[in-house]
C-alpha cells in the first residue's frame, strides 16, 4: 500500500545497522524505476548507479575497509571546506546523537574513530550502490542527482527498505573508480547502502531533528 508522501519522510532515516537478509532485485529494480521520475535540468537525468547484491557488496566491505585504514583522503568532488555557525551546530548535534546511542563518550576518540571506520564496513548492509553524475554537468549536475538520491531513499522506505547515504566512500574516489570501473569522466558523488533494518542496533536508536521553518524559508508573498 502506498504511503503518504508525510509519512515516508517521517519514516526514512540514515540507518547504520542491517539484518543481514538480501533484498530481492525485483523490489530494489521497482524502486529504482520510481526514482526516475524526479526532475533534472533539460531532462538530462545526469545519475548513473551500480549496484551490488549480497555476495559483491560482502567482497567490497573488505576491500574498501582495508583500504580505508591506510589511504589517503581524495575524492573527485571537493568536501566542504568547513561547516560554521548553524550548520556546525547541527552536525554536532547529529554526530553526538549517534555517539551517545552506541555507547561512546566525549572525549573518547578512539571510540569514534571505530564508529566512523564503520562507514567503510558499510554499516553491515547486504546491498550497496554507487552514483555517479557526468563531470562536465558540474554543480547542476550533483544537485539532479541530489534530487535523485532523496527520491531512491523514499522509494526504499516506502517498500520496507532502510539506506543511509554516504558521502564517505567518495572520499577514496580512486579505490571507487577502479573497482567499479568507472570511466574518468565521471564522478564519484556518494554512495547509498541498503537492506532491512536491524531494529534491535544501538546506531538505529535515535532520529534527528529538522530546523523550524522560519529558519529555511523567507517569504515575499502577499494574500490577495
Amino acid at each position: 500500500m502506498t504511503q503518504p508522501f508525510r509519512t515516508l519522510l517521517d519514516a526514512r532515516y540514515s540507518c547504520r545497522g542491517y539484518l543481514a537478509d538480501p533484498i530481492p532485485r525485483p523490489l530494489v529494480e521497482s524502486a529504482l524505476q520510481d526514482a526516475q521520475r524526479v526532475p533534472s535540468w533539460c531532462n538530462s537525468q545526469p545519475w548513473h548507479v551500480t549496484l551490488c547484491g549480497a555476495e559483491e557488496t560482502e567482497r567490497l566491505r573488505g576491500a574498501l575497509y582495508a583500504h580505508a585504514l591506510s589511504a589517503g583522503h581524495q575524492s573527485d568532488v571537493p568536501f566542504p571546506a568547513a561547516y560554521e555557525g548553524i550548520y556546525k551546530d547541527r552536525r554536532r548535534v547529529c554526530g553526538w546523537q549517534l555517539y551517545d546511542a552506541v555507547g561512546v563518550e566525549k572525549g573518547d576518540r578512539a571510540g569514534s574513530g571505530r564508529q566512523m571506520m564503520e562507514n567503510f564496513r558499510l554499516f553491515g548492509a547486504p546491498h550497496f550502490l554507487l552514483v555517479t553524475t557526468p563531470r562536465a554537468l558540474g554543480a547542476y549536475g550533483i544537485l539532479d542527482c541530489g534530487a535523485y538520491v532523496t527520491a531512491l531513499t523514499l522509494a526504499l522506505q516506502e517498500r520496507g527498505i532502510a539506506s543511509v547515504p554516504m558521502a564517505s566512500v567518495a572520499g577514496y574516489a580512486p579505490f571507487m573508480r577502479d573497482w567499479f570501473s568507472i570511466a574518468d569522466d565521471r564522478d564519484i558523488l556518494c554512495g547509498i547502502a541498503f537492506g532491512r533494518a536491524d531494529p534491535d542496533h544501538p546506531a538505529n536508536a535515535f532520529r534527528t531533528e529538522r530546523a523550524p521553518l522560519a529558519e529555511a524559508a523567507d517569504w515575499r508573498w502577499s494574500d490577495e
